[in-house]
Formats: structure tokens, C-alpha cells, sequence
């Protein structure tokens, strides 16, 4: 996911972390019963449903499969997990064991949708596994049934882990793959799933209730609903090759603009002319290049990505004679920077000896209108219009230039 680096870790970090210590903390208190047992089992199950549904309308498979895989794991531990026997002992270390690894695994898959030929094989994943066990339990087939609380660590160990081993491998494998590929590479679906796996092992590790460990389940899937509805408004609001906003913020931040304000239009020179001589993907990376170097603007300019080549930048309480030395600058700095056109018969791997005329340096410039809110226009739509007509003198006067 593109954009504000700043704005990505704390999508990835607060959600998720700020439940989890609300709900470590609250877990700690002692008066727990009445609203526990208020909670218990309405909140798992009204959190359950609601991911289930969104996944479902929303088309997310990951969402989907890893709610019904923590519904399955975490009914198996509530019912049978909770018999003080050798089927509930066995059916515990089986579910502790397994239900990291499938987070783990699903956070590796790909969005391949719910009902489709990928999607039936990830329900085939789910469910085969109680279906082993089961079988393996039924058929008293033991000697399998023992890799599930077989000694892998230390025996000094054993006494400080409250759990398996087996299991206790499992969520730290968990932990490490969400981690790196949520907090690392900031990517707010992975992140949540580094916090399920927290609130699930947390849980574990102190030993709390059934009861509480439903709230530690329905809370992880919370964090999950929260992923996907910050997921959903990036898509909506941001666009997804340059990461900048899109022009749906843009229109909601025009309404949102007070009485002095100045709006500029951006236009990539030659940009057309550039597509046909070097193809699509190349003008791909020049959008991104002006579109990081607006993200540097300077002067209080909120850039947004207008459409094609386009862009716009607000200066919310500026006049036009002081957006203009920003712009200025902006212009200069994109003039600047060196844009390196691959050849397209250039292979990828970097060969031993230096084909000359591989790579060529091309200027890349921009044209910038910019308008204010007068007497005459008065409406943001009207002072876009105007900065969209500056922009065009701009052009016409010979490109590479603020009007």
C-alpha cells in the first residue's frame, strides 16, 4: 500500500496495538464476571458475523477463511477443548498447535475470491483438519497424536512454557511471519494479523477463562474488521499507482475549504508523446517520480492525483503570490531530477560487461496553473476551472512554467 510512510505505520500499529493493550489491561482487573458474562458468547459471535459478511460482500478471501478458521478453532476450545479428559487434553494441543499455522499460511495466500476453484481448495485446507483429528482420535491412532505435546525445546524449559511445545513453536512462527510481513512491510491486513495472533497467545500464556479468551477472540477479529474498513477507504480515497489521494479526497477536501485558499493544476509536459515513444509502464514511473516529489511540497500544499497526468495541489488560507514560490520551487525540483529510461531489450539481470545505450537520461518537466478564491470565483469548482485555464497558458507560453 502506497503513500505517507508515516500514516502506514500508524494504520498498522494503533489499531491493533491500542486494543490489545486496552484489552490486556482490562483482562488484569478482577470485577470481570457480570460483564464478561454479558459479553460471552454475544461478542465473538456478533464479530464473527460481521467478518464473515464483509468478506463475503467485499470480496475478501482472507478476511473470510481466517474468521471461519478462528469460528472453528475457537468452538473447538470452548466445547470439547473444555472436557477435562484425554479427547478434550488432545483436542486442545491439536487446536493451540494448528491455528497459528493456518493464520500464518492464509496471511502467505493471495486474494484468489471465496467460491471460486482457489477458493475451494482453502476450504478443503480447513476442513480436513478437524477431520484428521477426529479420525485419528476415533481410531485411538495415538503415536500421531503425540506430535502434538512432543518435547522440541529444552527440558530446562519445559517448566517456564505453559503451553505445548509443539504449540508454542507454532505461534512464534506465527508472530514472526505476520510481524515481518505486516509491521516490516507495513501492510495493514498482515498487521492485523499479528495482533490476533498476540491476543491469542497472550490469552494462552496467562491462562485466562474460556470466557475471557472469547473476548480475546471476538477482539481479534474486531482487529481484522478494522484492517479491511482501512483496506476499503484507501481504495476508495487513494490511488493506487501514484499513492497519493485521489479525486474523491480531492472533492471531499474542496468542500471542506474556508474562504482563502488557492488551488493549483500540475500537467506532466509531453506526457502523451512520452507513452507512445517509450510505452505505458515507462510513463508509470514518471507519474510516480512527479507524484513523490509533490508528496515533498512544502508551504502547507496538499497534492492529490487530478486524473491521466494531472495533478492538484491545495493551498488551504494561501494567497496566490504565496503558494507560487512553492510551486516554483516544485517545478524546479522535478526539472532536476534525473529520469533513467531502461531499455526495454535490457535484461533485467545486470550482465557482466556494460551494454552502452542500455539506459538513457530524459528530462521530465511539468506546466502549473494556479487560481485563488476572488469575488469572481467563488466556488471551489470555479477557482479549479480557473487554475485548469492558467494551466493552459502556461503551456501555450512554451511548458515548464508556473502561470
Amino acid at each position: 500500500m502506497a503513500g505517507n510512510p508515516i500514516r502506514r505505520i500508524l494504520t498498522t500499529v494503533i489499531p491493533g496495538g491500542t486494543l490489545f493493550l486496552i484489552l490486556v489491561l482490562v483482562s488484569s482487573l478482577t470485577e470481570l464476571s457480570d460483564w464478561v458474562q454479558l459479553l460471552f458468547p454475544l461478542y465473538p459471535l456478533a464479530a464473527v458475523s460481521v467478518a464473515l459478511l464483509l468478506g463475503w460482500r467485499f470480496d475478501r478471501s482472507q478476511l473470510f477463511f481466517i474468521t471461519a478458521v478462528i469460528a472453528l478453532a475457537g468452538g473447538l476450545l470452548l466445547t470439547v477443548g473444555s472436557r477435562h479428559d484425554a479427547v478434550g487434553r488432545i483436542a486442545t494441543d491439536a487446536v493451540l498447535t494448528l491455528l497459528p499455522l493456518n493464520i500464518a499460511l492464509f496471511s502467505l495466500l493471495k486474494e484468489r475470491g471465496i467460491f471460486t476453484q482457489h477458493g475451494l481448495v482453502r476450504w478443503a485446507i480447513i476442513m480436513v483438519q478437524p477431520g484428521i483429528i477426529w479420525a485419528l482420535v476415533h481410531y485411538q491412532q495415538y503415536y500421531w497424536l503425540g506430535i502434538f505435546d512432543t518435547p522440541i525445546l529444552p527440558s530446562a524449559m519445559h517448566n517456564f512454557i505453559p503451553l505445548e511445545q509443539p504449540a508454542f513453536i507454532s505461534f512464534l512462527l506465527a508472530l514472526a511471519v505476520t510481524a515481518y510481513r505486516g509491521l516490516f512491510l507495513l501492510r495493514p491486513m498482515e498487521a492485523a494479523l499479528f495482533w490476533l495472533v498476540a491476543l491469542i497467545f497472550y490469552s494462552q500464556l496467562v491462562g485466562h477463562s474460556h470466557e475471557v479468551f472469547s473476548l480475546f477472540l471476538g477482539t481479534g477479529i474486531l482487529v481484522l474488521i478494522i484492517a479491511v474498513i482501512e483496506i476499503t477507504h484507501t481504495m476508495a480515497f487513494r490511488d493506487e499507482l501514484t499513492g497519493l489521494a485521489g479525486r474523491r479526497a480531492l472533492n471531499l477536501a474542496l468542500a471542506q475549504l474556508g474562504n482563502r485558499y488557492s488551488i493549483a493544476m500540475i500537467d506532466v509536459d509531453h506526457f502523451k508523446k512520452f507513452n507512445d515513444t517509450y510505452g505505458h509502464n515507462v510513463g508509470d514511473e514518471v507519474l510516480k517520480m512527479v507524484a513523490s516529489q509533490l508528496t515533498r511540497i512544502s508551504g502547507g500544499g496538499k497534492p492529490f492525483r487530478y486524473g491521466g497526468e494531472e495533478f492538484t495541489v491545495l493551498f488551504p488560507g494561501k494567497h496566490r503570490e504565496v503558494a507560487i514560490p512553492y510551486l516554483e520551487q516544485l517545478r524546479e525540483s522535478i526539472a532536476c531530477t534525473p529520469f533513467i529510461v531502461r531499455d526495454t531489450s535490457r535484461p533485467r539481470k545486470k550482465p557482466e560487461t556494460h551494454k552502452k545505450g542500455s539506459t538513457r537520461e530524459v528530462a521530465i518537466t511539468v506546466s502549473i496553473g494556479v487560481a485563488e478564491r476572488t469575488a469572481e470565483h467563488t466556488l471551489p469548482q470555479e477557482v479549479l476551472k480557473a487554475a485548469d485555464k492558467s494551466l493552459y497558458r502556461a503551456k501555450n507560453a512554451g511548458r515548464n512554467r508556473v502561470a
